[in-house]
């Protein structure tokens, strides 16, 4: 390796990184990209607050919801549609009361209009008092938990190693 080119995984590690975020039901989604952003060189954008985010200097787009009726939260799948240039990396981070795979299917088409690349989802487990599960207190109480949380950072630096469309 020469001293003036970088390697191919030095250049991945140094892509220029954010995580859109909307986490606001128990803040379980929140608690994962807290934790890559301790672990990692990420820049973390609150959907929530920040509802037109500048996305075009990012050379890899993550994109952190719960799950509400089968799928992103509206204002993420909104931001999706409205903020995310096309031909970028991007990558999913979601937690739910109970899994399913297709949790992120409507945002896989988004990204697919959008000629982006998905290089890899993780989603897990998290505490869920939505409508019915509030009267009998909940679902998947506890979590995510240190374990979850800790695969979800295992989960990013994966990325930097060897992406691959899942579209």
């Amino acid at each position: 390796k020469s001293d003036t080119m970088p390697s191919c995984r030095e250049e991945r590690n140094q892509m220029k990184t954010a995580i859109v975020y909307v986490s606001y039901h128990h803040k379980n989604t929140k608690k994962l990209v807290d934790a890559i952003s301790n672990a990692y060189d990420v820049t973390l954008i609150d959907g929530m607050k920040e509802k037109n985010p500048d996305l075009s200097e990012f050379d890899r787009i993550g994109f952190a919801s719960g799950i509400d009726f089968g799928k992103f939260y509206q204002q993420m799948m909104e931001l999706m549609k409205e903020c995310l240039p096309e031909e970028k990396e991007i990558f999913f981070i979601y937690t739910c009361g109970s899994m399913s795979s297709s949790y992120t299917n409507a945002a896989k088409t988004i990204a697919k209009e959008k000629k982006c690349t998905v290089i890899g989802e993780y989603g897990c487990l998290g505490f869920d008092t939505y409508g019915p599960f509030k009267l009998m207190g909940g679902i998947a109480k506890g979590h995510p938990d240190d374990n979850e949380i800790a695969e979800a950072v295992k989960f990013y630096e994966t990325l930097s190693k060897s992406p691959q469309s899942l579209i």
